[in-house]
């Protein structure tokens, strides 16, 4: 065998054991007389050495020749380190190396393969499979691994059923761009990639299946704002003869569990707050609760002057910043510039410092006393110490805008600690959102999910007003789960789909089949799809999803490691009956 043992598993208790290992070449200290080489593997690291008192010349000469990243075997006697390495588990011992073989050579690596490595993003993204090698990637992909099994051993207790569904589906006109995949054997015709099995889930539903769960990949052509992968991974799950209470009970308790299991955080409290108390909160869907700064709206304290900015704007409203009088001039005039960039395209900001002796300073001191800006103050929560952000404007631009301040401050007053988890529900979000460019209503998550309960006939009078039984979960301001109750009946779907804008020629021959299944007696039913990319980072204490994604793309959806997409040659697109118009 090649290996007898790991490189992480040998310690004091193996002294004078004679053991096999093998691995790669993690760094060689030669002083001529001894060398040392640290072997690694994904297990550890143990330090192997060649001493010219105790080690067959051939055996010397052979190490001599190692380099970084040799794959080698080595037999040999565990000993007692006459230095030891207390930040290891194997730093007591190491191996007097008897026989050494050389599996395989290495070239140089393009950047060194530690924990702190000195290559950029982009070239490890190239070298991928040598980025797997260092700690901290090798660690990410272990955890993502230990979530998905707490995940599927927790739902299949539960008693949900893990059932696979399509790659190669029907492409549909509602969410984002399909990536399609052209039919060789059906000329002319296309498949794409599911963005979701959204409908795949219901079929199911209707089949009896009545707890379903997959570990599932979807696939959206999107542009890539943020953190977002073209190809991403959700835990989807669907169940039939539920409710929205239904729901959020079993999946907060999925939720529990993986905090417990995996972070050993016991959180027992999941607010809920509606979609509309959240955007004038909050700015957005998706709050982070760790922390205050929640949104003051102040038209009716700030629009009574002369100060025209604040009179022509549909939106004054501003936040509080704990501590922030102690912000330099030029520490607020950064801040000032950051909301004025293109990426948030603010025109300005108004600001109040709060002084510890009960007294208002404001850069609009022109237009307002001290009684204007102590209500300012009361209504945003203010305190002497504290600095108000005041932001104007259109009504969504204003709150987005704020939002996206208030979580770059809480950035920067180390308020978005990685190691607490506040998770909430977000519930009640409109059915419907208008679109400007195509002047029409669109689902606001999708065409199957169900309206709340009495509110169907709101749809013909005040479409806009309509309210989905639809509900996300947000932990540390970010959504890792969304879903709804579903429409089970086939006339219900058929008449959103003419709110949606479809014919019934066209609503037939997208979704005919599932219209089709209903009439088979469709359960009432319900789920939720988490992103499981989104949810490890979180767990992880990390940012960035594509540190937990073994061959992840980058912002423009390329993998620089296999160099794709790209071309196919022509008699590929021959027989897929194809023709480039470039």
């Amino acid at each position: 065998m090649f290996r007898t043992h790991t490189c992480g598993e040998l310690t004091a208790a193996d002294i004078n054991r004679k053991v096999t290992l093998s691995g790669w070449v993690q760094t060689i200290r030669d002083k001529g007389f001894v060398i040392w080489v640290d072997l690694r593997d994904r297990y550890g690291i143990t330090q192997l050495i060649f001493d010219a008192e105790r080690t067959q010349e051939d055996v010397i000469k052979k190490a001599q020749k190692l380099g970084r990243e040799f794959v080698i075997q080595a037999i040999g006697t565990v000993i007692e380190r006459a230095s030891k390495n207390p930040n290891i588990p194997t730093g007591d011992i190491e191996i007097l190396v008897e026989e050494l073989q050389i599996l395989n050579g290495a070239k140089l690596p393009p950047f060194t393969i530690e924990t702190e490595t000195d290559g950029g993003e982009e070239l490890r993204m190239k070298y991928r499979y040598l980025d797997i090698r260092r700690a901290p990637v090798r660690n990410n992909l272990i955890f993502r691994h230990k979530v998905a099994q707490h995940v599927r051993n927790y739902l299949s207790q539960k008693g949900f059923i893990e059932v696979e569904t399509p790659y190669l589906i029907k492409s549909t006109p509602e969410g984002a761009r399909d990536f399609v995949v052209p039919s060789r054997m059906n000329e002319g015709q296309f498949y794409a990639l599911p963005q979701s099995p959204q409908t795949f889930k219901q079929l199911l539903m209707v089949g009896g299946m009545d707890k379903y769960f997959q570990i599932v990949k979807c696939f959206r052509d999107e542009d890539l704002r943020a953190d977002r992968q073209p190809e991403f991974t959700q835990i989807d799950c669907e169940m039939a003869f539920v409710e929205q209470e239904d729901i959020l009970n079993n999946f907060e308790g999925l939720t529990k569990h993986l905090l417990k299991e995996i972070n050993g955080v016991e959180v027992t409290d999941f607010p809920r707050m509606t979609y509309d108390d959240a955007m004038k909160r909050y700015g957005n869907d998706k709050p982070d609760i760790r922390f205050g700064m929640e949104f003051g709206e102040l038209n009716q304290v700030a629009q009574h002057k002369d100060f025209n900015v604040f009179n022509s704007a549909e939106l004054v409203v501003g936040i509080a910043v704990p501590g922030g009088n102690s912000y330099t001039r030029k520490e607020i005039d950064n801040l000032i510039d950051w909301v004025k960039r293109p990426q948030i395209g603010s025109l300005g900001m108004v600001y109040v410092r709060c002084n510890e002796d009960g007294s208002f300073k404001s850069s609009v001191d022109k237009f307002y006393d001290q009684d204007d800006l102590k209500a300012w103050a009361e209504v945003t929560g203010a305190k002497a110490g504290d600095l108000i952000c005041v932001l104007s404007g259109e009504i969504d631009k204003t709150r987005a805008q704020l939002s996206a301040l208030r979580m770059e401050l809480a950035s920067r007053l180390g308020l978005r600690k990685a190691n607490e988890f506040a998770p909430l529900w977000v519930i009640d979000f409109p059915l419907l959102e208008w679109d400007e460019e195509t002047k029409r209503y669109h689902a606001m998550h999708h065409p199957f999910t169900s309206p709340k309960p009495g509110q169907m006939e709101l749809l013909e009078t005040n479409p806009g007003a309509v309210k989905a039984n639809a509900y996300d979960l947000v932990l540390n301001g970010n959504e890792i789960g969304g879903g709804s109750i579903r429409i089970h009946d086939k006339a219900v779907q058929s008449k959103m789909f003419d709110y949606l804008g479809f014919t019934k020629e066209e609503a037939q021959a997208q979704f005919g089949f599932l219209m089709n299944a209903f009439e088979y007696g469709a359960p009432p039913h319900g789920g939720i799809a988490f992103g499981l990319d989104r949810l490890v980072a979180i767990l992880g204490g990390q940012e960035t999803i594509r540190d937990f994604i073994a061959f992840p793309k980058n912002n423009s959806g390329r993998d620089v490691m296999i160099d794709a997409p790209a071309s196919i040659d022509k008699q590929q697109l021959d027989e897929l009956h194809l023709k480039l118009n470039l």
